[in-house]
């Protein structure tokens, strides 16, 4: 039989889980992936519980990604925010990707923030550069949305058209000119990694209209879209892949560097940005 592209009694054993635990309705679901992992520290956590807590739910492996889910306050808002992210290159299935946005849904979130690390393919980034990601190249393998549709959840063929909410972005550079820090729009180009890209890769995807490459974050997308929750995506450029004369061999200790250099100021947006809405 074909598989069903939601583990709907996975999820209610998490939710059972969470619900036996706290009595809060987050309006905000936040991933903190690399570039928003600092945000942590700004909440006003009522409840922190480690992933490795939660039955039936992944465990981060990935280096910077603390592996905890937060209930608590940021900037007046009621926020649930996952500390570290899944990844395909993990050995995740999309399903484990995305099961945070799923939960999300389930407590009734009415807004997603995420974050990752990028290579730059657009000449005029620079490394550190903060980017509203405004649209995204899906080169994944596989979709979480494959497999029998759970109707519950969304609808068998969501539109992709606006898949990260222009209100979102447009109130984000507000913010942003308003605290005078550098942003700009541009699209992400997903992969499934681990290893970095090839010159010709890049120069590749830099050709096809991609200003970003990086390795997550599209999944959690779709399947927000799938969920009618309106997302607001950034990336932080980590390092320059174009033009080629400027690809370096980059270490995940000199991605970490450099994000961490501009997560305050992408912090900064976020604060300002549930402060006003």
């Amino acid at each position: 039989m074909p598989r069903q592209n939601v583990d709907e009694i996975r999820i209610n054993r998490i939710l059972g889980f969470l619900n036996s635990r706290i009595d809060f309705s987050p309006e905000i679901g936040i991933i903190l992936g690399t570039g928003l992992g600092p945000l942590a520290n700004s909440i006003h956590a009522e409840l922190e519980i480690p992933y490795a807590d939660i039955p039936l739910f992944p465990k981060s492996t990935v280096q910077g990604h603390s592996g905890k889910l937060i209930f608590g306050e940021l900037s007046g808002r009621k926020v649930m925010a996952f500390s570290g992210r899944f990844h395909y290159y993990e050995g995740y299935t999309m399903q484990d990707m995305t099961i945070s946005v799923r939960i999300m849904k389930a407590l009734g979130v009415q807004m997603m923030i995420v974050s990752n690390a990028a290579g730059g393919v657009n000449p005029t980034y620079t490394a550190g550069q903060i980017v509203i990601i405004r649209d995204h190249i899906n080169m994944f393998p596989d979709n979480p949305l494959r497999g029998v549709n759970a109707d519950t959840f969304g609808v068998r063929f969501p539109d992709m058209l606006h898949a990260y909410d222009k209100d979102l972005i447009e109130s984000t550079e507000a913010v942003a000119a308003e605290l005078a820090i550098s942003v700009k729009r541009g699209v992400y180009l997903g992969l499934q990694g681990p290893n970095l890209e090839t010159p010709a890769e890049y120069a590749f995807y830099h050709q096809v209209g991609a200003d970003l490459v990086g390795m997550s974050t599209i999944p959690e997308v779709i399947v927000a879209k799938h969920a009618e929750i309106p997302v607001l995506a950034f990336s932080i450029v980590s390092n320059m892949c174009y033009p080629i004369e400027l690809i370096k061999e980059t270490s995940i200790e000199d991605v970490i560097a450099v994000v961490n250099q501009a997560s305050q100021k992408l912090i900064q947006l976020v604060e300002g940005l549930l402060a006003r809405r």
